[in-house]
């Protein structure tokens, strides 16, 4: 039957926040994994804590901003804001209550067996350590803390996003009527003062830990000593930090922003947290002062804000409940503190991280800073480490009298104000330094260094799918490519002018640049596979992005499925294609990576009729990265560095430990491994980049990449 009419047909496509907390639930399953060490399971809960707030502030809130300005418009998958916030308001209640089953049934008891007891009720505390509690309460908690009444002379305080609050119900018995003898007051609790403390233990060698909630609570009625605490429980506000500027307004970003950042703490409440059994009363009270919807209230069973976990995930002496860690390996090229140009020089290099550090880049920028022969230093910068080397290596190259012109994304979320300090950094030094484009986040990864040589300038570009982050490179798997191919070069040198001027070239040698040029570049990428399959020959995409949510795409996917291409998708997040659909996706398979290190590389595989095509970059296949990103698609050359880039994905499609695959039903499973030799993709680039050992690279050629005739 001819779909193609129907390619756009909403029953096609899964809805993008759904599809979010799918994989969410992928990350949180896991901490169920019986085979990772306990602290590691106890980190993926943390981490689905934080991933959630984070939803919530800016997606949640989005819908709710949407409903507010009566937006009815539906998405691809044929659902308005207000049914999404529905189905969200759902599917978040079961994650979460999965979330504290997992913690409280099966966490707890396994740290409890390693002497590791967690107390989350301080009525549990035996003498002993409820006098230790109070005398730590009474040393270095109560000089922090400001309880706050509420009456008719003290309104309630603004409560700040994200904090952990103690609400208490107080009798004062110098009331006249029965009615004015209750009061309410809150306490915020330090973020300053460690949440996790420890206290003495009742066993042998063991450690016992109590949350800092807990402590305060049992010492609340020292801070109403004119009053009885008839209850008192913690709750936590999420609200709406997704920042709203208007940039052709804006006379200056970089203020514009700041005073955005300040609003961030005080956006319309969208999520209430609070302890299970609260009093009714009580919570009667912060609904209404809070003024948050009945749907928005969250009851929680254990310790709210699980973030703490990754705390415990350091606890010393505990190396064997965490896996090993992993060194980033030196890249076989380079050899450290040797001339990076000069290897450079002799081909390309693809460097592969966490396995490979990624101290060439850095290395990169700072050999160019002392370099007398470098002339021009130009970079863009989304996300930067605390304390960022490339930075330090910049501002000294500004300094040594080089050109240096750096395009600081100051709308890179959550991350604004780092950069908006790195920015300033960068201009008192002496550099160029770029805020962005109206209207567009510059997401791409790009570094030029312009060097004067015996035979004329030469350019050296460093072309990444993951940020300039020292930090996040040893947590995130991604790629990168150095070359001095003057090709790569010219079109580098266009990207700057662009993004510092006006200038947008014609056309491009190599690179493909969002959002002008990329959509057109996939698409056609994608056309060529169906028009070869139509033609009764193979053809055969593999893709591997962080999130698949655009319509475009996704139906040009159809198309060159129906027509016979094999596809094969590596997803980590939001995919919002559907498989198995007959006729239309029997021939695409998805599969999320979740893994120790966040899967965070995007490549781009075209078999096109043998004459194979392997691109990397920034973007996914996402609208915001085609249409209102600056993003960079850039080939791999290279014919080593092709069978290489191959083999990555090879592994990952062979990956059965780690891989959960997309099934007809929209549900994600784990691979079958009964009579498979075990393969973790993670452990075996690990493996490999320790062993440094040459592939056989024909083996996975003829096994993966060389489709099948269409039947």
């Amino acid at each position: 039957m001819d779909k193609k009419k129907e390619y756009g047909n909403p029953e096609y496509f899964e809805n993008r926040e759904l599809s979010w907390l799918k994989f969410e639930l992928r990350v949180l399953h896991e901490a169920k994994d019986k085979s990772i060490p306990l602290l590691e399971r106890l980190k993926f809960v943390s981490i689905t804590s934080s991933n959630l707030d984070e939803f919530f502030m800016v997606r949640v809130a989005s819908l709710k901003d949407m409903v507010h300005a009566d937006y009815r418009k539906r998405d691809i998958a044929g659902m308005t804001a207000a049914e999404q916030l529905a189905e969200i308001n759902v599917r978040t209640r079961e994650l979460v209550e999965e979330q504290y089953g997992i913690y409280n049934r099966s966490l707890l008891p396994l740290l409890r067996r390693q002497n590791i007891d967690v107390i989350d009720e301080f009525e549990k505390l035996d003498g002993k350590q409820a006098e230790f509690v109070d005398r730590y309460f009474d040393e270095n908690v109560y000089p922090v803390l400001t309880p706050m009444a509420v009456d008719a002379s003290r309104p309630f305080p603004l409560i700040r996003n994200k904090t952990l609050n103690i609400a208490a119900m107080l009798e004062n018995k110098k009331g006249k009527s029965p009615k004015d003898t209750v009061e309410f007051a809150t306490v915020q609790v330090p973020g300053g003062l460690p949440r996790l403390v420890q206290i003495p233990s009742e066993k042998e060698g063991g450690r016992s830990y109590i949350l800092l909630e807990q402590i305060i609570e049992k010492n609340i009625g020292k801070l109403f000593l004119n009053n009885k605490v008839l209850c008192a429980y913690p709750y936590r506000v999420m609200r709406n930090a997704d920042l709203s500027i208007d940039e052709d307004e804006a006379a200056d970003l970089l203020k514009e922003i700041q005073k955005q950042l300040k609003k961030r703490q005080w956006g319309e409440v969208i999520r209430l947290e609070v302890e299970s059994g609260i009093n009714g009363k009580l919570l009667r009270f912060l609904k209404e002062e809070l003024k948050v919807a009945e749907e928005d209230i969250f009851k929680i069973s254990g310790p709210i804000d699980f973030t703490f976990l990754m705390k415990m995930y350091g606890l010393p002496d505990c190396d064997h409940l965490r896996n090993k860690p992993y060194v980033p390996q030196r890249v076989p090229r380079i050899e450290p503190g040797e001339d990076i140009f000069a290897e450079i020089r002799k081909g390309d290099i693809l460097l592969h991280h966490p396995y490979q550090t990624f101290d060439p880049v850095v290395d990169f920028i700072r050999q160019a800073a002392a370099d007398p022969d470098v002339l021009a230093i130009k970079q863009t910068l989304y996300r930067v480490s605390g304390n960022s080397p490339i930075i330090a290596s910049l501002a000294q190259a500004a300094e040594n009298g080089k050109q240096v012109s750096v395009l600081v994304e100051l709308k890179a979320r959550f991350d604004e104000e780092n950069n908006i300090v790195w920015a300033k950094m960068l201009e008192k030094a002496g550099c160029h330094v770029i805020y962005g484009l109206v209207g567009l986040k510059t997401h791409s990864k790009i570094a030029l260094v312009v060097r004067r040589e015996e035979d004329g300038i030469r350019r050296y570009v460093h072309l990444g799918t993951g940020n300039y982050n020292d930090s996040t490179a040893k947590l995130y798997t991604d790629c990168g490519i150095f070359t001095c191919q003057e090709s790569i070069g010219e079109d580098a040198t266009a990207v700057f002018n662009m993004l510092s001027g006006y200038s947008e070239p014609l056309s491009w040698n190599e690179l493909s640049v969002a959002p002008i040029w990329l959509r057109k570049r996939f698409m056609r990428l994608i056309e060529r596979e169906t028009k070869h399959a139509r033609n009764g020959k193979p053809g055969h995409i593999v893709a591997k992005m962080n999130s698949l949510c655009d319509r475009g795409i996704i139906e040009a996917l159809y198309e060159a499925s129906a027509a016979g291409v094999k596809i094969e998708l590596i997803v980590r997040g939001i995919c919002c294609l559907k498989v198995g659909i007959p006729g239309l996706s029997e021939n695409i398979s998805v599969r999320s990576i979740v893994g120790n290190f966040l899967e965070h590389s995007r490549i781009f595989y075209f078999f096109n009729d043998g004459n194979e095509e392997l691109y990397m970059g920034s973007a996914d296949w996402m609208p915001r990265n085609l249409d209102r990103r600056v993003e960079i698609l850039f080939p791999v050359l290279d014919e080593k560095l092709k069978e290489d880039v191959k083999h990555i994905l090879f592994i990952e499609l062979s990956d059965n430990m780690k891989a959960h695959v997309l099934k007809s039903d929209g549900k994600y499973e784990k691979m079958d491994k009964r009579g498979k030799t075990p393969l973790s993709s993670q452990e075996k680039f690990c493996e490999e980049a320790i062993a440094m050992v040459p592939r056989q690279d024909h083996v996975y050629r003829e096994r993966v990449f060389i489709p099948a005739e269409p039947e």
